[in-house]
């Protein structure tokens, strides 16, 4: 699987998946899990890099002495909305507004996407950012839902 970067803006951010052949309602239903269940681990801020202790540590984590007064401490790094999964032909778009969430997001859907390419369905390639040309996103780069009136 093949990843690309575009324009990138995290508070209005479409995520392109182009598969070999058009997915079936099944491998439909794995992509959008694999979307909610990133999403909701954002939502709960579960991509905050500036509280990786277990990661900083290193290999050795036996016996870690956490500290919650420096996970208490760290800036809220939280995701603060995502649009249904769309499905066109051989691609699929989600948009995402990333809110605070840290870059360590991209990465862990990147890896998420490229082991399930591995395991289950063979995507071409994951395109984070922009548009594709013959299938344009909405004037507003936004859902239905979210008003412009806020």
């Amino acid at each position: 699987m093949q990843v690309e970067f575009r324009e990138c803006d995290f508070f209005n951010l479409w995520l392109w998946l182009e598969f070999e052949t058009a997915p079936s309602l099944m491998e439909r239903q794995y992509i959008e899990e694999i979307f909610d269940s990133w999403f909701f681990l954002g939502k709960l801020g579960g991509f905050n890099a500036e509280n990786l202790q277990v990661q900083e540590t290193g290999l050795d984590i036996s016996y870690l002495d956490y500290d919650d007064t420096l996970a208490g401490d760290s800036l809220l790094s939280l995701m603060h909305n995502m649009g249904d999964v769309e499905y066109e032909g051989t691609w699929a778009r989600c948009w995402i507004d990333m809110g605070t969430s840290d870059a360590i997001a991209i990465d862990v859907l990147i890896n998420a996407f490229m082991q399930f390419s591995r395991e289950f369905v063979a995507l071409k390639r994951l395109v984070i950012g922009g548009e594709n040309p013959d299938w344009p996103v909405p004037n507003s780069g936004r859902p239905e839902f979210v008003s412009d009136d806020n």
